[in-house]
């Protein structure tokens, strides 16, 4: 199979590298680790203080995030583990330039590479490299190349936080006769929900390695709109207490022209009105600021505050990776991205519920479909299903203090009802390590 795979990726890369090329020199984006992710060489950053890296001296737990959610979300887990196994050493790795930075921020005392292409030699020799004993993938990133080299070296790979669409379902289904073998490679899968477990174990994983241990992103969040990083942007952006903020995030396009919009018309009945607009890629930040500059709202760049803001009638472009999670705590109003599009299956909405804020999201949420759905159901968001609804909806909010306090207390009482994941996803990573200790002491 890994034969194969190689020839199947090499093709794919020669068709895209064009456009590849192109987006590396337009954008910068692909360049950074080329060489790692390629030929699988791996460069410790900041080793940690205990040992060096890589010395032998104790066992290695690597831990895996695509991007800056799945690194947020394995904060709390990394905590944990480091507490319950200090004699462990602990590695990071990510896919994506912003989950590069962002793990780099988080962790800052331990090694942080970037995940290999599963090119065959790359996995193998950043597996040889890293030496695991134990691979933890937030949410999937499911690689078959790396799966066979991992189970050849002894390597157990448990996935946490695990989700499974039926979308990705129908996706794997395509490719079932060489898949399906590979789930039984997967020793634990932390499912985040009763469906996705129902997923995993139908596309051919192992019944005793599936879990249900509910979504760990509800322990990552901070539910106190006092806590020093949104009080220091609350000072930074002037947000006065007769200010009614409304923080549309993770936008993609076209939502941002969208908002912009229902901003206009909104701001012309309510005076007090704040805008924050938060796009979900650095990519797109200097496209955002032509629209910005086109709709001739008077704007700021977040990137460029150096000092609280004077003008508080201006929309601020948040052009900086990582604030999201503590901006939501201003957020009167949140409307959640990714959602209105129908390409990115919406973006993480329990961050602002977590807050109380009056959560607001489009129809096409499948990334959180279970959460997105019980938000609803408990009155704790809405859900809009087009542009015009999203105006009828914010107006509303902006209009009725009362509705707007009534959503955001009922989403963070179910936030806060759902918390515990963590503590139950170490529950089965203890329970793996001790099977392999005494598969490993009995052998």
């Amino acid at each position: 199979m890994p034969y194969l795979l190689n020839a199947v990726y090499s093709l794919g890369l020669m068709v895209l590298s064009p456009w590849l090329l192109y987006k590396a020199i337009t954008t910068g984006k692909y360049r950074r680790g080329l060489r790692a992710k390629l030929f699988g060489m791996h460069i410790p950053v900041t080793p940690s203080p205990l040992h060096p890296f890589g010395s032998g001296a104790a066992p290695v737990a690597w831990f895996h995030g695509v991007s800056v959610g799945e690194i947020h979300l394995l904060r709390q887990v990394v905590a944990r583990f480091r507490r319950e196994h200090p004699h462990w050493e602990c590695v990071i790795s990510t896919t994506t330039d912003t989950g590069f930075d962002e793990a780099r921020r988080r962790f800052p005392d331990l090694p942080v590479i970037f995940w290999p292409f599963d090119f065959s030699w790359a996995a193998h020799r950043t597996i040889s490299s890293v030496n695991p004993t134990l691979v933890v993938l937030a949410e999937g990133e499911l690689w078959p190349n790396f799966l066979i080299a991992a189970r050849r070296r002894g390597v157990r790979v448990a996935v946490i936080n695990g989700r499974m669409s039926p979308r990705s379902v129908r996706n794997y289904r395509l490719l079932s006769m060489l898949i399906r073998p590979l789930f039984k490679f997967i020793d634990l899968i932390a499912a985040q929900t009763e469906a996705y477990a129902e997923n995993y174990a139908a596309l051919g994983a192992g019944a005793e390695s599936i879990h249900v241990t509910g979504s760990v992103k509800y322990d990552g969040v901070v539910t106190d709109r006092q806590n020093p990083q949104t009080q220091a942007l609350r000072r930074l952006l002037n947000v006065q207490p007769k200010d009614v903020v409304w923080i549309a995030g993770s936008t993609q396009a076209p939502e941002e022209e969208m908002v912009l919009k229902i901003f206009q018309r909104a701001r012309a009945e309510h005076d007090s009105l704040r805008l924050l607009l938060v796009p979900r890629q650095k990519e797109r930040f200097e496209e955002v600021a032509h629209l910005l500059h086109r709709s001739g709202l008077m704007f700021l760049r977040r990137s460029e505050l150096t000092a609280p803001v004077r003008d508080r009638n201006a929309v601020v472009l948040v052009d900086t990776i990582g604030e999201l999670g503590a901006l939501w705590g201003l957020a009167d109003v949140a409307f959640v991205g990714g959602s209105l599009d129908g390409k990115r299956g919406g973006q993480n909405m329990i961050e602002p519920a977590a807050y109380g804020a009056a959560v607001v999201f489009g129809p096409h949420v499948w990334n959180f479909r279970d959460t997105a759905a019980r938000l609803v159901e408990c009155e704790g968001a809405i859900q809009v299903a087009d542009t015009g609804m999203l105006e009828a909806v914010v107006k509303r909010l902006l209009s009725d203090p009362s509705e707007r306090r009534r959503l955001g207390a009922d989403a963070q009482q179910f936030v806060r009802s759902q918390q515990g994941a963590t503590e139950r996803t170490m529950e089965c990573l203890n329970r793996l390590l001790g099977a392999a200790q005494y598969r490993e002491s009995a052998a």
